[in-house]
């Protein structure tokens, strides 16, 4: 029998871990496209997130925009 708890917790864990991880991700590589010249700084940067749950027959994506200023 699932644990609710620990299930909820240990979703909680992931998205966040996920969640720091991506963010610097993205800074990482607004800034150099930046210091390259191929953004200004001024965009709405397109985004998309997949979470893939195999084991759960789970694929779901989530759309969104990015402003840099």
């Amino acid at each position: 029998m699932m644990d609710e708890s620990t299930f909820n917790l240990e979703i909680r864990k992931f998205l966040k871990t996920f969640g720091v991880n991506a963010q610097r991700e993205i800074e990482k590589a607004v800034r150099a496209r930046i210091l390259a010249g191929d953004l200004s700084g001024e965009e709405m940067l397109d985004a998309r997130i997949t979470l893939d749950l195999p084991s759960a027959d789970l694929l779901y994506e989530q759309e969104g925009t990015i402003a840099l200023s």
